[in-house]
């Protein structure tokens, strides 16, 4: 009882450039998340941008001043900047875009009133507003890690300019040391803070599967162009970026179809920067057996999930990206009780193994991926089982309730002192 007094109306200032709810066709932990501090009694003030992918109830937007809208969403008080992000969008582009983000974030640090700032990335810059209330407001900053930086862009030959290098690298090192607390999503990530910073509170978190939204169900009779119902269909949804190596899943579908195995569809949901070169490659070599969607709302994404035999887990195969991503898609797929196909090691293909939840198979192999799932088509008993040991993983380990409590539980650790 006395935890509730002290910790009563204390306000988090949250910051996520991405956020997004439910009705959203991108990742919710950031709603999932402040919807926990909220039924704790927090208050959250969420401050993102715009995105393509994101629906934030724009219209119960209770003022405008041009600039910022301001607004309640599922009790979240939300500022949105009108900076409208696209993976679509050039290197430049994009750049600028987060360095607007954190000149607007730091006169809302100055501005608001808040006990704790809490900023999950990516990007890196997100960190600054969050670096700028500890040192000169003497606020608690916790940072969440969703990806490496630079690490990441530097191996995926992103960012090569040695002085942009340095800068990230020394944000980054700047804003683990700035930070109260620190939240990776995965163990690579976790390693590789502790590497840079020594004697800093690192807690391991990944993304999560909720329960709710996804979940095994009958397979539902649809129309998806070009799938019939007794076609085996292999599921991809998510991001169609560079980091992705989707044309591995289009090489391997070319040899399927030219080997006259038409009864193997792989059917991609989202959206990205490759995802028109992607198409073009299907239709210039006629791949009736690809079929692309527009992202689909969280709300509306198990209806799709549950036509799928398989879920895709593919990345390019960079090394950084083993134990460095912790991937939506792969906990929804848990959720809905799919087996998971993985071209890459690390330790999502670990868990496939370790909970036999799916396959592994090598990366930068368009053959062997074919021949993979030319065989698994046939593995009814097996993916039966490897589909129910993926729910209960999901149930066990990675149940978004049991990780929103961890987070809420590491954010009144510092609000009860």
């Amino acid at each position: 009882m006395q935890k509730e007094v002290i910790l009563k109306n204390k306000k988090i200032l949250y910051f996520h450039q991405y956020f997004s709810t439910r009705n959203g066709a991108t990742g919710t932990r950031s709603y999932e998340f402040a919807k926990q501090l909220i039924a704790e009694n927090f208050e959250v003030t969420m401050v993102c941008g715009s995105s393509q992918l994101t629906d934030l109830g724009k219209e119960s937007a209770s003022q405008e001043n041009g600039r910022i809208r301001s607004y309640l969403v599922d009790g979240i008080h939300v500022i949105e900047f009108p900076l409208n992000y696209s993976n679509k969008d050039s290197f430049f582009l994009r750049t600028l875009k987060f360095l607007k983000f954190s000149v607007f974030s730091i006169k809302i640090i100055f501005k608001e009133k808040y006990d704790l700032v809490f900023a999950t990335s990516t990007p890196l810059t997100i960190a600054i507003p969050g670096i700028v209330a500890k040192f000169i407001l003497k606020k608690t900053f916790i940072f969440e890690v969703r990806d490496l930086w630079p690490e990441l862009p530097k191996a995926m030959g992103v960012v090569k300019n040695v002085v942009i290098l340095w800068v990230l690298d020394l944000l980054e090192r700047v804003a683990y040391m700035a930070s109260d607390h620190i939240i990776a999503l995965s163990p690579g990530i976790k390693n590789g803070i502790e590497k840079k910073v020594k004697n800093k509170k690192v807690t391991l978190i990944p993304n999560g599967s909720d329960l709710d939204l996804f979940f095994p169900q009958n397979k539902i009779d649809f129309e998806i162009p070009n799938i019939e119902k007794e076609d085996f269909v292999a599921i991809f949804t998510g991001a169609h970026g560079m980091a992705n190596g989707l044309d591995t899943i289009l090489v391997s579908a070319d040899i399927l179809q030219k080997k006259g195995i038409n009864r193997i569809k792989f059917f991609f949901i989202g959206d990205g920067k490759e995802k028109k070169t992607l198409q073009e490659y299907a239709m210039a070599n006629n791949l009736k057996n690809c079929i692309f969607l527009d992202p689909v709302s969280k709300l509306n994404l198990n209806t799709y999930l549950s036509r799928a035999d398989i879920g895709l887990m593919i990345l390019k195969n960079i090394p950084a990206f083993y134990y460095g991503t912790s991937p939506n898609k792969y906990f929804d797929y848990l959720a809905a009780g799919l087996p998971i196909f993985c071209n890459y090691p690390g330790w999502i293909a670990d868990m496939i193994k370790e909970y036999n939840i799916g396959f592994v198979v090598p990366p930068d192999d368009p053959h062997q991926l074919s021949v993979a799932l030319e065989e698994i088509m046939s593995f009814k008993g097996q993916l039966t089982e490897k589909g129910i040991n993926a729910r209960k993983l999901a149930e066990n380990k990675f149940d978004r309730r049991m990780l929103s409590k961890k987070f809420s539980n590491i954010i009144c650790s510092y609000l009860n002192n």
